[in-house]
């Protein structure tokens, strides 16, 4: 048996305290407890991209991290950067240029996205083929979503109408 830790994560700008196992991952947390089901399981090991999620303002694999470790952290999730009333400009160019497709692999996607913009408000498509290559899409080559983040990219810039 073991002994539930109460930590505490501030998601998406709300403080939550929740009670949780000593093995249990950020992604366990943020699903199944509070609901979180834009992050996604996909490979469970680190290598799809899909669970990734801002911790402290780093992209992390929550797959990758036990929720203990994220105790009194900020995460941010792929939701969190908009509202449906306030999209971000990625969310919107993801829409806009066919990016979302499934939709499986979009909240990952998303965040990889932000973390490249963040450190790169210029980049070139080569820069977003490399920033995207630790994210996993069965369903295209990419293309839309690299126009997507080409987009928005623009757009955030000032360089779009």
């Amino acid at each position: 048996m073991y002994d539930l830790q109460t930590i505490h994560l501030k998601i998406n700008g709300v403080e939550e305290e929740v009670s949780v196992k000593p093995y249990a991952t950020l992604l366990d947390v943020l699903r199944d407890q509070m609901g979180h089901i834009e992050v996604k399981e996909g490979c469970a090991v680190g290598d799809c991209g899909a669970c990734a999620v801002f911790l402290d303002g780093v992209p992390a694999c929550s797959c990758l991290v036990l929720a203990r470790q994220a105790d009194r952290a900020e995460i941010v999730t792929a939701a969190g950067l908009g509202t449906p009333e306030n999209l971000h400009p990625l969310q919107e160019a993801f829409m806009d240029y066919g990016g979302i497709q499934c939709g499986f692999c979009t909240p990952g996607l998303i965040i990889s996205a932000k973390s490249l913009l963040d450190q790169n408000p210029h980049p070139t498509r080569q820069d977003v083929k490399v920033a995207l290559s630790g994210n996993y899409c069965r369903c295209t080559g990419y293309e839309q979503v690299i126009e997507a983040v080409l987009a928005a990219a623009a757009k955030m810039d000032g360089r779009d109408g």
